[in-house]
């Protein structure tokens, strides 16, 4: 009855039949315990998470479910070749478009995407970061259809979160059922750590001398991913900085510490562009380091992910991936997106208003599930308003099908039942090359039938794990 295939089925997919056996002799009571100890858990080490505009959940445990997301090696495999071509694509088209613009001559993107975007970071044209480098780190989301397809969902070059969850996911799952770690050949994510700061300091200055200086740049205890900052700071053994916590002197950054001033020659920032340097950008920030962007324009400090990446992050670009790919590689995508209307298109926003209630529309620069409309799941005022929105600012919004994701088998208050899941792999690039810890981030819908996932929309994480055969 596990490893649901899709929802409202019972076939047990491969990836999952190791686990079966521990599935079917695991009384209710019993996952309930475990679930209770993995809550026990997370809340003794403080792992929250803040919901923006919400008082009363201004800090809570996103929920956690005991039963892993499973991948054969199999898959895995095809998901790491075509994460890294769109990865390599994303990092040339980001070198492009603030270099020669060749894409853009050629008319393979509208200029305008561009060039008026609000991400654009008109201070990084003609720059290149060390190695020619802009996402360091990447996380791209993934999901399944029924027809055992991967798809991407969108590109997230900017910041990434979620990694401090897929640690300490595995970390918990170690503890619970560690007889299935004795028994199965699960793929190790422990190693994120390492190969993370290993490609930070890949990145270093040329002029470096002895080991890199690397800190990571938080906006603060009040930002709703701090837990994650802190957490990856220990996990890298690197300090935990604030924008107070530095300064620039003749082009060079500088940490405060006890013994005098302290070189700093990477940046593993987690503060948004327009906070980065009030000389550059917003003069009211108090959360980044005046004159930031001359030191990184002088070449003396890596910015790891490098200014102005959150044009890739875009759902209006993400629409134009697989022409990219095509365009910098010169192959066919390993990893499909999903069917897009650009409702900036005369003929695509007709489609749309005619089809609301079928389709997801998002707004091309929004996050976290905010600011979206899921059609058949939507009254009929809420897609009312969203017409009017269309019709008001159409060049804001994308639209894609509601597809039939597959789901996973997930322990609910009335037992394992089928829901939705997402993925998110962590890609990272440096001047060693690009590594992916097998696994990633799989988040949950809790809801029956919900296709939302975001932790700030009430879903949850799982394990992921990859087997070997």
């Amino acid at each position: 009855m596990f490893g649901f295939a899709s929802a409202g089925t019972e076939t047990v997919r491969d990836a999952y039949r190791p686990i079966r056996a521990w599935l079917d002799n695991s009384p209710q009571e019993v996952m309930e315990t475990r679930r209770r100890q993995a809550e026990l858990f997370f809340r003794r080490i403080g792992i929250t998470f803040a919901v923006y505009g919400d008082p009363d959940a201004a800090e809570r445990l996103i929920p956690f479910d005991i039963v892993p997301r499973i991948l054969s090696r199999a898959e895995w495999v095809t998901l790491e070749k075509g994460l890294v071509q769109r990865v390599k694509a994303l990092n040339m088209f980001l070198a492009d478009i603030y270099g020669p613009r060749e894409i853009l001559r050629a008319g393979i993107v509208p200029e305008e995407l561009v060039l008026l975007n609000p991400a654009y970071s008109l201070p990084m044209i003609g720059q290149r970061p060390a190695n020619d480098i802009w996402v360091h780190i990447a996380g791209i989301d993934l999901v399944r259809t029924d027809a055992h397809e991967f798809y991407v969902l969108e590109d997230n070059a900017r910041t990434p979160s979620g990694v401090s969850y897929m640690l300490e996911n595995r970390e918990v799952m170690l503890k619970l059922v560690p007889e299935l770690f004795r028994n199965l050949k699960i793929a190790p994510v422990e190693i994120y750590p390492e190969a993370l700061l290993e490609t930070l300091r890949s990145v270093a200055p040329g002029g470096c001398k002895g080991d890199p200086v690397t800190v990571l740049l938080t906006p603060g205890q009040h930002n709703s991913a701090f837990y994650e900052h802190s957490f990856l700071a220990d996990k890298l053994g690197i300090e935990l900085v604030e924008g107070s916590d530095l300064a620039v002197r003749d082009d060079v950054v500088y940490m405060r510490t006890t013994q005098g001033p302290r070189r700093v020659d990477v940046i593993y920032r987690r503060l948004d562009d327009a906070f980065l340097d009030p000389l550059t950008f917003n003069p009211g920030s108090l959360l980044g380091v005046p004159g930031l962007m001359n030191a990184y324009a002088a070449g003396n400090v890596t910015i790891a992910n490098a200014v102005g990446t959150g044009v890739a992050d875009d759902k209006a670009i993400y629409s134009y991936m697989p022409e990219i790919v095509r365009f910098y590689t010169g192959e066919e995508p390993i990893l499909k997106n999903v069917p897009t209307w650009r409702c900036r298109e005369p003929e695509a926003l007709g489609y749309v208003l005619d089809h609301l209630a079928e389709l997801v529309v998002k707004e091309v620069d929004g996050s976290g599930g905010y600011g979206m409309l899921v059609g058949p799941h939507a009254p009929a005022a809420t897609i009312a308003a969203f017409a009017a929105k269309l019709k008001a600012h159409p060049e804001k919004f994308i639209a894609q099908p509601t597809l039939a994701l597959s789901t996973c088998p997930t322990l609910c208050d009335t037992g394992i039942a089928p829901r939705h899941v997402d993925l998110r792999p962590f890609v990272l690039t440096g001047a060693n090359g690009t590594r992916i810890v097998p696994g990633g981030l799989t988040r949950v819908a809790l809801d029956p039938g919900s296709l939302v996932v975001n932790s700030s929309q009430g879903g949850g994480t799982k394990d992921t794990w990859v087997l070997d055969e």
